[in-house]
């Protein structure tokens, strides 16, 4: 098993060298030629149209922000903020312990519909709208509400203020200082024209019906890069690019390059990889049974880049709401022996190893590498031991039989269901390996692919599931994550909303994040932010899987000069514009 081991590691390393890394360390763009058609897949049909509803369905999120845009931008390379549609000013008031943001938006901001001169300066309106009266209204149960709240020294809870100063400016008023001020307010903007309509008109649910799916996408306002100017459920989605975006290289010509961007709606990665290999999409991402085969059929027809280890990872945890009480995985669950010896029997080397062709690393931290307060210092302590779980679970009662399978106190046979998204399939076989770990200590784990938007649900909604693994995106700055990891978060994953903290643990963590959010002292945010670490690898409420190796194949056919790909950035290819003989 040794000499395999070595031989296929040599492998991956002989793989890995045929790769390209082509990292972005803010370069200059070259000039390119506006043209072309970019050919990709969604794995999905949007849900609606409506940033509102989109919050809970990400496919639709994806969609609709391609024509929207964000005020500011965070340069993770240079860690500082920039402006993007916006510029802006922090005022601090340190005797009277508060805080001001004053943005101001460009000048060169419209909205705008495709084949129409028509065109609407984007104003302040369309940021103060959105935040008091549909994010900040509490019938809308938009997971940005309680971002709009912070807790005062006494612990109350005031309300940062949004308020419209002209028609290109508007301040956020906080009530005290926070350490990220423009981590709280970087937002996208909303054509308030249409929410304000719609609220005034039908209320609520006037605002939910708007956008919707069946809406002829022509009629989408933007002021992003692209318009949506078809959709055909099941089929296609196309936009166009935007002419009048204010993002332009030196010559004036706004981004992105192709003209046309093709997203073909599909239902699972197999056809993905079945269209990239006939030549019909520009990108593939080879999960790791394809890699061999995709890296080694490069030629003049494709590049394949490489990144380092993503920082964000998968996670696997465990239904602690107390709307389950009557199940006895609700018993199990809610025990911190148990959840570390979940954590003792996931053996990462083995996933690496069979899934990932070794192209991958553990994730033993809680906070990745680029967050200002990552410490290297604190790891997990629960490693894959088969029989630490076991005395973990015997020093909670847990007897295993001779019959094999592992009892609890009271005589129930451990077992329970592990839902995963039914269109990953890196996943499913991730999950069939925790489920054989799972077998060798006499747990049965019961892996159940279910549609993602129906995981959503679970989550969200009616809380009926047990345990999961799942994607909550990657924490660049502690204070991230409001709505997850405070106890009252409406995606606190593992039991959410909580009126008054569950456990003591958590009503430590709610604690240090607020007192976190708070500090700028440097020195003394880290110790802050160091215990909470600790405690939260310690309690094992999640507990991630590990960092792969990103891959990406881009077509040759498109000049490649400002194409990037890192584990920061993602692939990068706004700017990518084809060469004179692919026109």
């Amino acid at each position: 098993m040794s000499e395999i081991q070595q031989l296929t590691a040599s492998a991956d390393m002989e793989l890995l060298a045929k790769t390209t890394s082509k990292p972005y360390n803010n370069q200059e763009f070259v000039p390119g030629t506006t043209g072309g058609t970019w050919n990709t897949t969604i794995l999905a049909d949007p849900k609606t149209f409506n940033h509102l509803i989109a919050e809970r369905d990400g496919d639709s999120a994806a969609i609709i922000e391609m024509t929207t845009d964000y005020l500011v931008d965070y340069n993770a390379i240079t860690r500082e903020w920039e402006p993007h549609a916006a510029s802006f000013e922090i005022e601090i008031d340190q005797p009277n312990d508060k805080l001001i943001v004053h943005y101001t938006l460009r000048e060169d901001l419209y909205w705008s519909w495709w084949n129409s001169d028509k065109k609407i300066p984007v104003t302040a309106d369309d940021v103060v709208y959105w935040y008091d009266e549909i994010a900040g209204d509490p019938q809308f149960g938009s997971s940005a509400y309680n971002g709009q709240f912070v807790t005062m020294a006494n612990g109350s809870q005031q309300r940062i203020q949004c308020v419209k100063v002209d028609e290109k400016r508007f301040d956020f008023i906080f009530p005290r200082i926070v350490a990220e001020p423009l981590l709280s307010t970087n937002t996208t903007i909303q054509p308030s024209f249409l929410f304000r309509e719609a609220k005034e008109k039908n209320g609520a649910e006037g605002v939910k019906n708007i956008l919707n799916a069946s809406i002829n996408p022509q009629e989408i306002p933007s002021c992003g890069r692209w318009f949506i100017t078809e959709y055909t459920p099941a089929q296609r989605i196309v936009f166009t690019r935007n002419p009048d975006y204010w993002e332009k290289d030196k010559r004036g010509v706004s981004a992105p390059y192709p003209e046309q961007t093709i997203a073909q709606i599909v239902g699972d990665m197999n056809t993905q990889y079945l269209l990239f290999r006939q030549g019909k999409t520009e990108t593939y991402s080879p999960r790791p049974e394809e890699l061999h085969d995709v890296v080694n059929s490069q030629g003049t027809d494709y590049t394949v880049f490489n990144a380092e280890g993503s920082f964000g990872a998968m996670l696997w945890s465990f239904n602690q709401n107390p709307k389950n009480q009557n199940q006895a995985y609700y018993r199990w669950f809610t025990q911190k022996e148990f959840r570390q010896a979940m954590s003792c029997l996931l053996n990462r080397d083995r996933i690496i190893s069979q899934t990932y062709r070794g192209l991958a690393d553990p994730t033993y931290f809680f906070f990745p590498p680029p967050n200002p307060f990552y410490n290297p210092d604190i790891t997990l302590e629960y490693r894959y031991d088969t029989k630490r779980a076991l005395q973990l679970l015997e020093s909670i009662g847990f007897v295993r039989r001779d019959d094999g399978f592992l009892y609890d106190s009271q005589g129930v046979k451990v077992e329970y269901d592990l839902t995963i998204p039914s269109a990953n399939t890196v996943v499913n076989d991730v999950a069939q390996i925790i489920a054989d770990e799972c077998a060798s200590v006499g747990i049965t784990v019961h892996v159940r692919q279910i549609d993602f938007q129906k995981v959503i649900e679970m989550l969200t909604a009616t809380y009926d599931w047990q345990a999961v693994i799942i994607g909550l995106g990657t924490t660049m700055f502690p204070s991230q994550g409001s709505n997850v990891w405070p106890s009252d978060g409406n995606l606190h994953l593992w039991h959410p909303l909580q009126q008054e903290p569950a456990t003591e643990w958590e009503a430590r963590i709610d604690h240090l994040y607020n007192e976190g959010s708070y500090t700028l002292d440097y020195n003394k945010a880290k110790e802050i932010w160091d215990e909470y670490q600790e405690i939260l690898l310690e309690q094992c409420p999640v507990i991630y899987l590990l960092r792969s190796r990103g891959f990406a194949a881009v077509r040759n056919k498109w000049n490649l000069s400002n194409v990037y790909y890192d584990n920061i950035n993602g692939l990068m290819t706004t700017w990518a514009y084809l060469d004179d003989d692919s026109k």
